[in-house]
């Protein structure tokens, strides 16, 4: 795929070019072409997204921060505009390996980190890297440890990546048309118009199996990538820490949020009571407040 052919994708028929404004944008990495958006100028902020959505999660957050700092946000490979190549594994660790090298490829050596869902254990690796400096974190909903002591979330492990959840991801797509309204506090906050541009990227059943259920899979199968990262936590606590959480999020519960406090005692905390997994899109304003006064404080 050549550059000209990587920018053709960047505006499918679907495209809400009014919610989502952005210039699009590609770097080609070593796995194919991967779709960001560049908004603003001085302090990266790097917007990392989780499954099954992509970078238009982050547009309001965008829309506020970019008068005053750089927005970047890629889809990782995969997802939303970016390439979807066949040879790629689409675990959380080929993502976070990707994630590195588009990094690398745009310099960016230091900037803010922002987390969503899988965008945890896909970007925090960033974190442990020296070659790149995080100089502030925000966590929206999202981990990185085993589910070992966690048998909740190990039921929920067994049922998506299982057999049952290869056939429902792949022909009820069921993790945006069952997980997804279902993990929100109010599911009015998801309005065909917004929810058409997450299903739009997934019609193709066998891209279901692929990517999503991919990661789902990776919630039990890629359980000593997370062992690994969390063995480096102890890390996280030299970097001033915003946790956002939604707090009716079926899909990753305040015992997740739990965790983080435990881990992290000296982080801001701030809890949205009718907000469930996506706080950024259902109060988009009050994460957009609290993520600028976070960035702008620290310059």
């Amino acid at each position: 795929m050549s550059p000209k052919d990587a920018s053709a994708l960047a505006q499918p028929p679907w495209l809400d070019t009014q919610a989502y404004p952005f210039a699009p944008r590609y770097v080609e990495l070593s796995s194919g072409f991967m779709h960001y958006v560049d908004e603003g100028r001085g302090t990266p902020v790097l917007l990392v997204h989780g499954t099954p959505t992509w970078s238009f999660e982050y547009r309001h957050l965008i829309k506020t921060l970019s008068p005053h700092v750089r927005c970047v946000a890629p889809d990782h490979l995969g997802f939303g505009l970016s390439e979807r190549p066949g040879r790629f594994s689409y675990t959380p660790e080929a993502h976070a390996a990707a994630l590195k090298e588009f990094v690398a490829r745009l310099g960016l050596d230091q900037f803010t980190l922002v987390v969503h869902d899988f965008g945890g254990p896909i970007g925090l690796p960033l974190c442990f890297d020296r070659s790149v400096r995080v100089s502030r974190l925000v966590i929206l909903n999202s981990w990185m440890w085993p589910f070992d002591d966690d048998a909740e979330m190990r039921r929920k492990a067994a049922i998506a990546g299982g057999a049952i959840g290869r056939l429902l991801y792949e022909y009820v797509n069921f993790s945006l048309k069952v997980i997804m309204p279902s993990a929100y506090g109010d599911r009015s906050t998801l309005t065909p118009a917004i929810h058409r541009q997450y299903l739009e990227v997934f019609r193709d059943r066998r891209a279901r199996v692929q990517v999503l259920h991919a990661l789902a899979r990776a919630l039990s199968g890629s359980r000593d990538f997370y062992a690994s990262l969390w063995a480096q936590a102890d890390a996280l606590k030299s970097i001033p820490t915003l946790i956002i959480w939604g707090m009716k999020d079926s899909a990753f519960p305040p015992s997740l949020l739990a965790r983080w406090r435990a881990l992290l005692p000296n982080a801001k905390v701030v809890e949205l009571a009718g907000a469930g997994h996506w706080p950024h899109e259902e109060e988009p304003d009050a994460v957009a407040r609290a993520v600028l006064d976070w960035v702008v404080s620290a310059r």
